[in-house]
C-alpha cells in the first residue's frame, strides 16, 4: 500500500529506537526514547497559496530529517511505523 500525503504533508519512516546507550548499556523497552530522526518516504504537492499556486515542498524523498518527539501523526500499514507530518513540524535535514 502506499501514501500519498496531501497540501504540505511529509510521510516519515521513524529511525529504530536505541537499544544501547553510547557507554554500552542496554536499554530495557520502557526507557527508549521515540524516534525524532526519519527518512522520508513521500512528500506531498506543497501547500496552496492565495494566488492559487503550491508552495513547492524543500525536501526530497530519502532526506534524512530531525522532528519534534511529539510532531506528527504515527500510523501503521502492514505492521511498519510512519509518521505523517508538516513539513513546518521539521526541525533540520540531515546533510551528508
Amino acid at each position: 500500500m502506499k501514501i500519498n500525503p496531501l497540501d504540505d504533508r511529509l510521510v516519515v519512516k521513524p529511525a529504530e529506537a536505541e537499544t544501547k546507550t553510547a557507554t554500552g548499556i542496554v536499554l530495557p523497552e520502557t526507557a527508549k526514547e521515540k524516534p525524532t530522526r526519519g527518512k522520508v518516504i513521500s512528500i506531498g504537492p506543497g501547500r496552496m497559496l492565495d494566488n492559487g499556486n503550491r508552495a513547492p515542498i524543500t525536501v526530497k524523498t530519502g532526506d534524512e530529517v530531525y522532528y519534534g518527539k511529539y510532531a506528527g501523526t504515527e500510523i501503521k500499514i502492514n505492521d511498519e511505523a510512519f509518521v505523517i507530518l508538516r513539513e513546518s513540524d521539521l526541525l533540520g535535514v540531515v546533510e551528508k
